[in-house]
């Protein structure tokens, strides 16, 4: 089984394939350091599975995900982050990602990596826990119908382009960078959405938005 890792702390890379390795029937056919380097590698070393950070300067490693999944559907990607926010995991299972499991679960990583080459999904203990809990939560909360419901034109091209960003799994201060907006105007933007679409959360306008509108 051939791994592509990509991580964008160089330590840690190295410490992936040495992890890796330690199992006779894996090889860590190439190390990468960015989501452009993934989306590269990807096409010229063509991995059994990619091993990736969500988090990286630049392309993060959802957008790179987004990009090889658009060009070959069947890429088995294994996220792995020290992040467990609702938002990305909500945009991992979105665009098709086949797991989504954290750093610091060392001994989940070769299992995982085995499965997913199998063809089958993974999420750490910790995911699944959310996972459970947002599928609670869309059901008590009345999300489903909801979603069909609400109109885009509900809100106003910024209030949408904010609405983007959150479903990106950015944060308040991240989105602020990206739309040239203070930390406490997108907060003002993202009460605004949630008051006229009537959705609780931030979550909730994540799935609104990826769900299509």
């Amino acid at each position: 089984m051939r791994i592509l890792v990509i991580d964008d702390d160089k330590l840690v890379a190295v410490s992936l394939k040495t992890i890796l390795e330690s199992d006779e029937n894996i090889e860590v056919a190439d190390i990468g350091y960015s989501g452009r380097e993934a989306v590269d590698l990807y096409e010229s070393v063509q991995p059994d599975v990619l091993l990736m950070d969500i988090r990286m300067d630049g392309m993060s490693g959802l957008d790179a995900a987004t990009e090889i999944l658009q060009k070959h559907p069947d890429a088995k990607i294994l996220l792995l982050t020290t992040f467990s926010d609702d938002e990305y995991i909500i945009k991992a299972l979105a665009i098709g990602t086949k797991g989504y499991i954290i750093k610091q679960d060392f001994e989940s990583i070769i299992p995982a990596v085995k499965a997913v080459n199998m063809g089958q999904s993974v999420f750490g203990g910790e995911v699944a826990s959310r996972l459970n809990g947002m599928v609670n939560a869309k059901k008590a909360s009345g999300i489903e119908e909801k979603l069909q419901n609400i109109s885009e034109s509900v809100l106003t091209d910024k209030e949408l382009e904010v609405a983007e960003q959150v479903a990106k799994g950015l944060n308040n201060k991240e989105i602020g960078e990206v739309l040239c907006l203070s930390e406490g105007t997108v907060r003002n933007y993202i009460s605004f959405c949630l008051e006229k679409t009537g959705l609780r959360d931030r979550t909730q306008l994540a799935i609104w938005h990826l769900s299509g509108k």
